[in-house]
Order: C-alpha cells, then sequence, then structure tokens
C-alpha cells in the first residue's frame, strides 16, 4: 500500500519540490547544486509520512505540500553535508556522484545552507498556513533539525566512531539524527490534520519507534544490502569503524530487536485512535525496505 501510495503521489510532489527551487531568484551554480541533490531520487519517504499522518485524521488539503517540502529540503540538506569530506567522505549517493565530486566542497556547503533556510522560507511564505501553523512548524522544525536534534545527534555520531557503544547510547544517537525529523514529519501531518493532543502523544511514541526501526534497518542494509538497490557501497559503517546495532546485538539480534519496535509502534497507532492502514503499513514498509 505505502508503494502505491508513493507511486500515486511522488511525480506530482517532485514538480512542486523541484518547482519551488527553480523559481528562486539566486545564482544559477546555487540553484544547479541544490537542484542536483534534490532530484537525484529518493522515495520521498519523511515528507510521505506527513501526508499519510494527515490522511489519518482528514482528507489530503494543499496545506501540507508547503510543510512537507521544507522537510525534504531539509533532509536532503542533511545528505549534501553528510558526504563531505569531514563528515563520512562519501563519493556516491543514490547512486550518482555526491554534491561535492559533482561540483566542489564550497559549493556543496552553501548548497545545504541553502537548502536548509529556504526549508523555513517555505513554511513562512506559505499561502495555505495559517499563523499559527506557521509558528507551529517553524517552531517543531528548528528543534527537530539543531542542536536538540538532527544535528546534535550527527556530532554524538561522529564522536562515536572507534569506540564502543551501549545500546542506550547508539539509541540517543539515532533518536537524534534520524528519529526526530521522522518525528517532525508524523507530528506535523497529524496536528495540521486536527489531532488532538492526547493523539498527538501517541503518534509521536509511534513515529520515536519508527525512527528506530528505519536506523536499525539501515545498519542491517549495510551489511546484507544489494549495492544496487541501496546506491552505495554496503560495508560502509565497518570501514568507518561506526557502532551499529547488529555490532552491538549480532545481526540476529538486531533483526529482533526491530520486530519488537514495530509491534510497539503499531500498538501505538492503535492508541491513537488510527483507522487508516497507511501508517501501520508505513511499519513494515520501513522496517522491511531493501534501499
Amino acid at each position: 500500500m505505502v508503494s502505491q501510495y508513493i507511486n500515486r503521489y511522488q511525480a506530482i510532489f517532485n514538480e512542486k519540490l523541484s518547482e519551488k527551487l527553480k523559481s528562486l531568484q539566486a545564482p544559477e551554480k546555487l540553484k544547479e547544486s541544490m537542484l542536483y541533490s534534490i532530484e537525484a531520487g529518493g522515495k520521498r519517504l519523511r515528507p510521505f509520512l506527513m501526508m499519510a499522518a494527515f490522511e489519518a485524521y482528514s482528507e489530503l488539503d494543499e496545506k501540507v505540500y508547503d510543510p512537507a517540502i521544507a522537510l525534504e529540503m531539509v533532509h536532503t540538506y542533511s545528505l549534501v553535508h553528510d558526504d563531505l569530506p569531514a563528515m563520512d567522505d562519501d563519493n556516491y549517493r543514490r547512486g550518482q556522484l555526491t554534491n561535492h565530486r559533482k561540483f566542489d566542497e564550497a559549493t556543496a556547503i552553501l548548497a545545504g545552507d541553502a537548502l536548509l533556510t529556504t526549508a523555513f522560507q517555505m513554511i513562512i511564505g506559505s499561502a495555505n498556513l495559517s499563523a499559527e501553523e506557521k509558528v507551529f512548524l517553524s517552531a517543531e522544525l528548528s528543534e527537530a533539525a539543531g542542536a536538540e536534534g538532527m544535528v546534535g545527534g550527527q556530532i554524538l555520531d561522529l564522536d562515536a566512531e572507534d569506540k564502543s557503544l551501549t545500546l542506550d547510547e547508539i539509541n540517543q544517537i539515532h533518536l537524534f539524527k534520524t528519529g526526530r525529523l521522522i518525528r517532525f514529519a508524523v507530528r506535523s501531518g497529524a496536528y495540521l490534520a486536527g489531532a488532538t493532543p492526547p493523539q498527538l502523544e501517541s503518534l509521536d511514541e509511534y513515529a520515536t519507534y519508527l525512527g528506530l526501526i528505519f536506523q536499525i534497518q539501515d545498519d542491517i542494509l549495510d551489511i546484507i544490502g544489494d549495492e544496487k538497490k541501496l546506491g552505495k557501497p554496503v560495508g560502509s559503517d565497518e570501514k568507518s569503524k561506526k557502532s551499529t546495532y547488529p555490532g552491538i546485538l549480532g545481526l540476529d539480534g538486531a533483526i529482533k530487536k526491530k520486530e519488537e519496535l514495530m509491534e510497539k509502534a503499531e500498538q501505538a497507532l492503535k492508541q491513537a485512535n488510527v483507522k487508516d492502514r497507511l501508517l501501520f503499513d508505513f511499519v513494515e514498509f520501513l522496517g522491511n525496505r531493501e534501499m
């Protein structure tokens, strides 16, 4: 069902996303670099999670598109910066040269900076959102993407290289690095659709589990994944001496942990009174993805 949902909306979303960037009054080289990474592919899982959370409580509305676009810009900026020599030093992303290999390091850094700041421009300048919604989304996204969220998780991840971490420590890294943007996606979509505070609280639990599920599967794929499907080499975590869930729990233990979290995520959805199957299907989709 998730694959059908993605196929249904991907072309529409990609067109809206590209048009937003092409309309910017910015230097052409900068726009070219931004578009290069934005249009590199990917299933747009985070914005589609936001849309699915919206549809769990209301019919899809135009108001969800601008924050979904903003979210994808933030996610893409993080990938551009992650790939830099000072970070993960990757040459390929989604089957093509990374941004700094296609252009240069300075351009890639600036393209990432521009994607991040333009994301907030998309929210604040949206004609489809109320002032209250803009404040809510801006506050939530800045927290999810910043020092208390993704960026905080990234520095914890870098500092963890060449170290043996406990399960609690690796959970903390990925709750920040991966989980906070996923939480923003689910929470914001449901909020815009009118979900109640108790429902949002249960959805926060769901999103937290989903973020860990995503990361555990990411670590599993780095061991047994198909390089052609992943668009990057496997074994990069071991090469970088990163602590991973399979490294701590063993491959079978990581799979078992993932399955336990999948059950908890589904239970949280029931507590949030979600009847539509789509958010349930996202659990299965992310937990068993191959790319």
